[in-house]
């Protein structure tokens, strides 16, 4: 059982990774086109992969495969937004 575990969250963890990196691709592309209709196309199958992502990242998440990290302290964050707009 272990090991089919193990083989399940390798194929979900490989997935997400060529989705992002298909993902990134789809950003290059999209801004270097200038054809209104396959800028469009693009950009529907890239909207399609991102919630696919999303979806596959919620089902990681809930069998245990990926835990996000810890939330930063209020502080921290308070202090980075305060760097970011000065």
């Amino acid at each position: 059982m272990a090991n089919m575990q193990m083989q399940e969250k390798e194929m979900v963890n490989d997935i997400l990774a060529m989705i992002n990196g298909s993902l990134s691709g789809y950003a290059s592309v999209i801004s270097q086109t200038s054809n209104n209709q396959l800028r469009q196309t693009i950009q529907q199958i890239r909207n399609s992969d991102e919630q696919f992502q999303y979806q596959l990242y919620q089902l990681a998440e809930q069998k245990g495969f990926y835990q996000p990290a810890a939330q930063a302290p209020q502080t921290d964050i308070k202090n980075v937004k305060s760097q970011v707009s000065q």
